[in-house]
């Protein structure tokens, strides 16, 4: 099949080509830039010629909630348009657990505004939903620190390594559509405090990491386990501690 990854230079994006192109198919890497821009529409006509599926692993430049939501809102709108005009008979999206349990984070608003869109347009599709990266630690614990204190929530997380997400997509992609959503998450259930001062020991770095059942989790509070996988997931096998061994070894 052809399969055309949106965001394909990305974390995700350039394993899920890369696991693509190894089982046969013809796996494209779309991004501005390589000429495929899904704000403007530039290049997306072209690169969807006799694509069976499109795998949207795309994210936005800024995180300030307007734009977050503006960026989600015009890509898929503008993306789902070009696919019904190319006949692509799969979409697949990557989207968070959890976003509709936590309104009041303006990013997880916006995946599921995209995940709306995705679900009333009619064509064939796929909702992957993950747990938050464990090569996501460290930015979670900057935006948690003021003046060398990390003050983090108490409240659960279920972290996956990035290459088994991207294991998951591809496996997704090249399957029928489920018209329907699939969660993953990681074998373990951790609280975000304790996986932050393990992520910043294992890195030698020294900030002081304080535990608050009242901190934000990008303009969300945790009550408990918003953020982990229900019943039905799809759990990885790949725990925190094997991941940091291997960033180590590296």
């Amino acid at each position: 099949m052809k399969i055309v990854v949106i965001g394909g230079t990305g974390l995700i994006g350039s394993k899920v080509v890369e696991h693509l192109t190894e089982h046969g198919h013809e796996a494209i890497a779309a991004s501005p830039n390589s000429g495929v821009n899904t704000i403007t529409g530039e290049g997306l006509a072209d690169v969807l010629v006799g694509a069976n599926v499109v795998v949207d692993v795309s994210n936005s430049p800024s995180f300030a909630d307007a734009d977050v939501l503006e960026f989600f809102t015009i890509s898929t709108t503008n993306l789902l348009a070009a696919e019904r005009k190319a006949g692509v008979t799969h979409h697949v999206a990557l989207s968070v657990v959890g976003a509709d349990r936590l309104p009041s984070s303006g990013y997880l608003r916006a995946k599921v505004a995209q995940e709306q869109l995705i679900e009333d347009s009619g064509l064939p599709y796929s909702i992957v939903r993950a747990t938050q990266f464990y090569e996501f630690v460290g930015r979670i614990a900057d935006a948690a620190t003021v003046d060398g204190t990390a003050r983090v929530s108490t409240g659960l997380m279920q972290p996956i390594a990035a290459a088994d997400v991207s294991a998951v997509v591809a496996r997704v992609a090249a399957s029928d559509p489920i018209n329907g959503t699939l969660e993953i998450g990681g074998p373990e259930r951790i609280a975000m405090d304790q996986l932050i001062r393990t992520g910043l020991a294992a890195k030698g770095d020294d900030r002081t990491v304080v535990s608050d059942p009242e901190a934000q989790y990008f303009g969300a509070q945790l009550s408990g386990d918003e953020l982990v996988t229900g019943p039905g997931a799809q759990l990885s096998t790949t725990t925190y501690g094997d991941w940091l061994a291997v960033q180590s070894a590296a």
